[in-house]
């Protein structure tokens, strides 16, 4: 059967597809345009201004480096010197007639790449694959766990506790001290078909443990503060009370879970200095400062973390941190737009290492994966292990205390969870970068 646009007309595909290479288009053409503007502009000569860039941006890693590692006049050092570096190059650019040209090319890649993330089907984006064509049947008996305390109170300020009553749910406010598993286990018990939680990512995963186990559909209302997993599976962060459509109109996917030493995760789970820094009970109030006092002692001090890493058989040590995740992530784009999972249904792994010793290691986070200060692998199995009997590990941002080595797995489409037909995120894309093979794919018309 031939596939139709939103609208239901061939049409409108064939509209949408010719903007798609449309941009695919605009996204080559800038691209080169971005290489050709230094080179009209200085000739073969542009080539050794890109040194002098790469130095300024070596130079800011230093400082961002002393600013984290290093209390006292190294921070204050590091500080000035992550902002004078490059203020520095572009100084040098401008006495040179350069910084015209170089910023033109700059905002042509920015362009590039904008456009290559935007098209369809250019750039990775949330998976479709996995159920999205079932339609869920109501369920009889729906329960939900609504978190009064998530997100500064997005389970009163949207009303959520009389929307889901009024959507047909038992709806139980969690108290202080209640443990949250056990609820859920119990709503299952007293005739649950469906279970649902308004909250952080953290309490979603201890009653998606519960839902996999005993396989009934989850419905995830995003009432955190982040919600990573309500992104990836397209929900609308800003309106939690949408995610209720799913129990009339909704589809089920079938998502994997991971696993750290027997505790779930549906985001990730994280080792070395993040897990030390969530431990402080300041953290939750003060994040930046919180960060800026500890990191110091746990990248250089005596408690500095060194962890080892064997991710199907390949083994990496001298590591600071150890980010396991399920499903890979795609990059971060910026800091306002984290890096997405372009699927939740791969069955495997996401792993990102961080080896950052010294100030050479940090000059060399500019070479960017390759460099080795940072790694990027995909696993079925991972195992984490330090020099202690114990690690502590932030899952899902949630701090806990595992016995070394933990060993982190994946279960392949363990949950099911139910998501409302419509969902804003779908047509976004992922944190990651743009597949340029694609995009030439694209708008070549193949």
């Amino acid at each position: 059967m031939r596939r139709r646009d939103a609208g239901g007309t061939p049409g409108g595909e064939r509209a949408a597809g010719e903007g798609s290479a449309g941009l695919a288009r605009l996204a080559l053409l800038a691209l080169l345009a971005s290489v050709l503007v230094p080179l009209v502009a200085a000739g073969l000569r542009s080539v050794l201004w890109v040194p002098a860039g790469v130095a300024g941006l070596a130079l800011a890693a230093v400082g961002v480096w002393w600013v984290l590692a290093h209390t006292g006049v190294l921070r204050a050092l590091g500080a000035a010197l992550s902002v004078l570096a490059p203020l520095a190059v572009l100084a040098l650019f401008a006495a040179h007639g350069m910084l015209g040209p170089a910023l033109l090319s700059l905002a042509l890649w920015l362009l590039a790449v904008t456009a290559a993330r935007t098209a369809p089907g250019a750039g990775p984006a949330v998976s479709r694959r996995s159920g999205q064509r079932v339609a869920a049947a109501a369920p009889r008996t729906p329960w939900v766990l609504m978190n009064p305390r998530s997100g500064g109170g997005k389970v009163g300020r949207f009303q959520l506790l009389d929307k889901a009553r009024a959507a047909g749910c038992r709806a139980v406010l969690l108290q202080p001290g209640q443990d949250v598993a056990e609820l859920a286990r119990q709503a299952v018990a007293e005739g649950a078909d469906l279970l649902a939680v308004a909250g952080g990512d953290g309490t979603q995963a201890l009653v998606a443990e519960v839902a996999a186990r005993h396989d009934v559909p989850f419905v995830v209302i995003p009432a955190g503060t982040r919600n990573h997993f309500a992104l990836d599976l397209g929900l609308d962060r800003d309106d939690p009370a949408a995610a209720l459509r799913a129990l009339t109109d909704g589809v089920e996917l079938r998502v994997d879970l991971g696993y750290a030493a027997g505790r779930v995760f549906v985001n990730n789970a994280s080792f070395g200095a993040y897990a030390s820094v969530v431990v402080d009970p300041a953290y939750r109030g003060a994040k930046a400062r919180t960060t800026l006092r500890t990191l110091p002692g746990l990248l250089t001090g005596e408690g500095a973390a060194r962890l080892r890493m064997r991710a199907d058989g390949e083994e990496t040590d001298g590591l600071q941190a150890v980010l396991v995740s399920n499903n890979p992530y795609g990059r971060a784009v910026d800091a306002a737009r984290p890096g997405r999972r372009e699927r939740l249904d791969s069955g495997l792994l996401g792993v990102v290492c961080v080896r950052v010793g010294d100030t050479v290691q940090a000059a060399r986070v500019v070479g960017g994966p390759r460099a080795g200060s940072v790694v990027r692998l995909s696993a079925a199995e991972v195992v984490v292990a330090g020099g202690t009997d114990t690690l502590p590990v932030g899952i899902d941002g949630e701090h806990v205390v595992l016995p070394s080595p933990v060993v982190c797995r994946v279960a392949p489409g363990a949950l099911r969870v139910r998501v409302p037909r419509r969902r804003p995120g779908l047509s976004r894309t992922g944190g990651a970068a743009a597949d340029w093979p694609r995009v030439a794919r694209l708008a070549l018309g193949r």
